[in-house]
């Protein structure tokens, strides 16, 4: 996925979460390859120095998003023209920019007439709001737009609904004012973290990338479950679950993981429909994996005001429950089709793999490190991306030098100053870049590797157009939810149901997660669901994070819910297998970690909150893995041999007495699964005794 700012910049019409996009050439590409380059700078630059107020930050995020995305993206998709840039769409790219200098231009006129907008301030209000409606409709397609008018159409016209439905009424000029210039419209929260946090942590999972981590897991993952039952399979899961760390979207490790695991299952006997789905249900589990989750996690963080070290915590049980799930799912899939692994000896060895390439974990290392120690999100994103430049540099040099003690005293002196340079600051930091950068003009090779950093910050940026385009756009939803206070009727619902059962209410916000997210990325539909249901949970008993959390998990599995399953068609378009089929069988695959959303509302120990003793923690993560353990034992139809109708209606049964969480549920639970597991021990004995 991460190529040279020539065929990143000219996006080949992959299937990935984004539209069609023009195949760049010439002076179109070079001047979108400088916008881009310019875009990662000016985030930088913010980072580092913090040049401009919020809501200028904010604004001149959105105006490169929207000037990248309609020179990238045509407006009829694949009906246009995808070798040139429409003039118009030159024009609306310029347009955009413009703009958003508007904020910056009249920061302090607009300040002293907050509220009170002049009739040029609401044109161009409304041609922003426009153009962020435009630009997400080619970005990401029809339904998040269409979702946002329909928010956009109740603010207008919602006054005129009967009943319960109907709000007092607002003008034009309040709902634009609202929306186009306020810290509540496409200028919220969502944006604000988009501009800070998110886009730093996409550039470093890119740079990690260009670095060479992929390799380094891939290897690991082939060297510890390659040779095992189903190998090819569990490699994908694991060495998804690691790029997970790095990356934080899902659609990004199925077309970079997916591009080896997925050939390589096939190969070995998975049909393609199952390998994509192995692929995208791994892969989408990176948004919760840790330290460098999905977007979702940075917007919690700064919605609930908590340290994201926090939501890292939090997540960390649930996120090895899920790929647990996924590891057993394909372990039974493998013993129920009796697929074998790679021959020993043409897996590498993982430890010669780790010795060989132990200093790409330094930056992983600091991150996680500076997470937990109380250093923001956003410093901590900027030492780790400029640690993971020093090594790209540092590679370059390590390489000229003839020998191995050389280049290990070399690696440990790189290593000792990136632990110095984690409290010294940016520039020190900066120092050292740019000492690095002057050697590199000096050496062989050098030249080829400043060019790999310049086409990481051109991907880099590629790759924020999709994330920050749907943060914009959800600020409509937000705008609307805060000045209308539409939300409070269905979370007035919610409590209402969950008066007389919380397990009911917890089912009808899964179900809206699921259903929202049938159309909609996970960011807009975490905003959206959190809005509305977490607060009304919230009331009913269930702590901030995890009731936040259940959202963010569900719009997770809404992912890989047809028809707009984007995991799914991206794993498709390597598989060469119908998106739907893979859906259904992700669907299939992730159905056993359904139930850890409702374990943790019911023990909250699951996601470490409330201060919980080992013990405690101990018996809700055994009684989660027996659960998940059982769940894909009926979902699969396997465990040490095929299971007959009424054993998987048995197990499916002793696993939901497990997550249920009613008096007596838990011990009925466990000698359900006890009679379960020893029925079936006995009854394979003989079996599995004459197989071997």
């Amino acid at each position: 996925m991460h190529a040279a700012p020539e065929s990143a910049a000219a996006g080949h019409e992959e299937v990935s979460e984004h539209g069609v996009q023009r195949h760049l050439a010439g002076l179109p590409l070079l001047i979108f390859a400088s916008l881009a380059f310019s875009f990662s700078v000016y985030q930088l630059v913010v980072a580092a120095f913090h040049p401009f107020s919020s809501l200028v930050t904010r604004a001149l995020h959105v105006g490169f998003l929207l000037t990248l995305a309609f020179i990238l993206f045509p407006a009829l998709g694949r009906r246009s023209k995808l070798h040139r840039v429409a003039p118009f769409d030159w024009l609306l790219a310029g347009s955009a920019f413009v703009l958003s200098t508007y904020q910056w231009v009249f920061e302090g006129d607009l300040i002293q007439r907050a509220g009170d907008p002049t009739t040029l301030d609401l044109w161009v209000g409304a041609a922003m709001i426009l153009l962020v409606f435009e630009a997400s409709r080619r970005v990401l397609g029809l339904a998040l737009p269409l979702i946002c008018a329909i928010f956009l159409s109740y603010g207008l016209f919602g006054h005129l609904l009967p009943g319960d439905l109907a709000h007092r009424g607002y003008d034009f000029a309040q709902i634009i004012d609202q929306i186009g210039f306020g810290t509540e419209g496409i200028f919220g929260i969502p944006i604000l973290v988009s501009a800070t946090y998110i886009f730093l942590f996409i550039l470093f999972g890119t740079f990690l990338e260009h670095a060479g981590m992929i390799n380094l897991f891939n290897a690991i993952a082939l060297g510890f479950v390659g040779h095992t039952k189903g190998g090819p399979a569990k490699v994908s899961v694991l060495s998804s679950g690691l790029m997970g760390t790095i990356s934080g979207s899902g659609v990004a490790n199925v077309l970079t993981t997916g591009q080896f695991t997925i050939p390589l299952m096939k190969r070995f006997g998975y049909s393609g429909v199952f390998a994509g789905a192995v692929e995208a249900t791994s892969s989408m589990g990176g948004q919760i994996m840790p330290p460098v989750m999905g977007a979702v996690a940075f917007i919690m963080a700064e919605n609930l005001n908590v340290p994201y070290a926090d939501i890292v915590k939090a997540a960390t049980i649930p996120a090895v429950l899920y790929y647990f799930t996924a590891f057993w799912m394909v372990h039974l899939e493998a013993g129920r089709k009796n697929l074998l692994g790679l021959p020993k000896d043409q897996c590498p060895n993982p430890w010669h793999a780790m010795r060989a390439q132990w200093h790409l974990v330094l930056p992983l290392a600091a991150l996680v490190w500076m997470l937990f120690n109380g250093f923001t999100p956003m410093y901590s994103g900027m030492v780790g991306l400029a640690l993971t430049a020093i090594l790209i540099l540092g590679a370059t040099i390590a390489a000229r030098m003839s020998s191995t003690a050389f280049r290990y005293v070399f690696w440990l002196g790189v290593a000792l100053a990136c632990s110095l340079l984690v409290k010294w600051g940016v520039y020190p930091v900066l120092a050292v870049i740019g000492t690095l950068i002057v050697v590199c003009f000096g050496i062989r090779g050098g030249k080829k590797t400043l060019h790999t950093l310049r086409s990481t910050l051109i991907d880099g940026a590629r790759q924020a157009l999709p994330v920050g385009i749907a943060c914009a756009i959800v600020g409509v939803i937000i705008g609307i939810l805060t000045l209308t206070g539409a939300a409070s009727n269905f979370a007035g619902f919610i409590l209402k149901v969950g008066e007389h059962s919380l397990f009911i209410s917890l089912f009808l916000t899964m179900l809206v997660c699921l259903l929202l997210g049938m159309g909609i990325p996970t960011i807009p539909n975490y905003i959206i669901t959190s809005s509305i249901a977490a607060p009304a949970l919230l009331k009913l008993g269930v702590p901030l994070i995890v009731s936040h959390m259940f959202v963010f998990y569900f719009g997770i599995m809404a992912d890989l819910t047809p028809p707009v399953a984007l995991a799914a068609f991206a794993a498709s378009s390597i598989a060469k297998e119908s998106p739907m089929k893979i859906g259904f069988k992700a669907v299939q695959i992730a159905i056993a970690g359904f139930v850890i959303p409702y374990m943790a509302v019911y023990d909250n120990a699951l996601m470490l909150q409330g201060d919980p003793s080992l013990l405690a923690v101990s018996y809700i993560v055994g009684k989660a893995l027996l659960a998940i353990v059982l769940w894909g034992a009926a979902a699969i139809g396997h465990l040490r041999a095929p299971l007959a109708t009424w054993e998987r209606v048995l197990a499916a049964a002793s696993a939901f007495m497990l997550v249920a969480a009613l008096p007596l549920t838990d011990e009925i639970g466990f000698a359900m699964s006890a009679a379960f597991l020893g029925w079936h021990i006995l009854a394979t004995r003989s079996k599995l005794a004459a197989g071997t």
